[in-house]
């Protein structure tokens, strides 16, 4: 076979390989989603603790990334100091305990179909919150997208048939501290240069989260544990569940580092979609018109924010490969330069 024949495998092996990625994500998140639900609802396995489970996938995820760090050498840590780590790490692992546990508690009140038309306000939350510590611009039409998102949203919890207002605050806690989080991100590590992956992230800001939670953990969920006497610790459920978990954290940086986020973000769209339609025929729960009618306003701005942040990255690579290319032009103009001045002088001399 030719150099054309080499060229389409080549294409074909990393399109198998990316949709490979693809669901491979798609199946850990949709596992996680459903398995926390499964746990958290008075109605499926009725454990309803989401500090505790969240404190169990930490500390699994915890003892793992020490294994692997330590024990076996799989990763290397990153170096940071005593300081950064008070400084950037436990202010994101703070928030990351806060977004977990909300979004957890969420599960107890909401259907699974209704958390994820609400999710589609991260992207608001992000921004919104980017604008507020100045790590984005103001624009009048990315606010008007915002708004039309926002909108879409509240057609949806209009037509929600098991609208629960204390479940929507959790879930809506949850976006806002999760949004801070990816900012602070942003500020307190990328900025610095430093990058962690899913295991150095989950070696790092598991622990912190694990003792952030233990002081609610203490107040509102071990007294209620202590009086429930019947129930015994399900190694095989609480075992696997914590198993999907740290996958989880694997595969988006799987998926992330071997296609693009913006890969991820096109998968969680295909992902929610599933996960409504999971809801609506396995869990029975009651997917309204109205629902996707507001969720379909704000899939198409959430559709358009993800294609105009993908061309302002393309714009932003252009501009870049153009700056290397005047950049290395010059230095090959000095370069002839400094090669005819030479050439003169020997001339003079000769």
């Amino acid at each position: 076979m030719g150099k054309g024949g080499a060229l389409s495998d080549g294409v074909i092996k990393k399109i198998l390989l990316s949709y490979t990625y693809v669901a491979i994500w798609i199946f850990l998140s949709f596992t996680v989603i459903v398995y926390n639900k499964y746990i958290l609802d008075k109605k499926m396995y009725n454990w309803p603790f989401p500090i505790s489970l969240t404190m169990i996938h930490m500390s699994f995820c915890a003892t793992l990334a020490f294994l692997l760090i330590k024990v076996f050498k799989f990763v290397e840590p990153v170096s940071m100091s005593r300081d950064l780590y008070l400084s950037s790490v436990v202010p994101i692992g703070a928030l990351y305990s806060l977004s977990l546990w909300l979004s957890n508690s969420a599960y107890i009140y909401l259907s699974v179909s209704f958390i994820q038309m609400l999710k589609a306000l991260m992207p608001v939350a992000v921004y919104s919150i980017s604008v507020l510590f100045k790590k984005e611009n103001f624009k009048t039409d990315t606010m008007a997208n915002m708004l039309s998102i926002s909108f879409g949203v509240a057609v949806a919890a209009y037509g929600e048939a098991r609208f629960d207002t204390w479940g929507v605050i959790l879930q809506l806690g949850a976006v806002a501290f999760e949004a801070t989080r990816l900012v602070m991100i942003q500020i307190l590590l990328t900025s610095k240069g430093i990058t962690l992956n899913p295991i150095t992230s989950l070696y790092y800001v598991a622990p912190c989260c694990l003792v952030f939670l233990v002081v609610p953990w203490i107040f509102v969920e071990l007294p209620v544990l202590r009086s429930t006497s019947s129930f015994h610790f399900d190694f095989v459920i609480f075992g696997t569940n914590s198993l999907c978990a740290f996958a989880l954290n694997l595969a988006v940086f799987l998926l992330v580092g071997k296609t693009s986020a913006l890969t991820m973000n096109v998968a969680g769209v295909v992902k929610d979609w599933l996960l409504i339609a999971f809801s609506w025929s396995v869990i029975k729960d009651t997917v309204t018109p109205v629902n996707l009618f507001g969720y379909g306003l704000a899939f198409l701005g959430v559709a358009y924010y993800n294609h105009s942040k993908l061309q302002a990255l393309k714009a932003k690579e252009a501009q870049k490969k153009a700056a290397q290319a005047d950049e290395e032009a010059g230095k090959l103009l000095e370069e002839r330069e400094g090669e005819g001045g030479s050439m003169k002088r020997n001339e003079s001399q000769d």
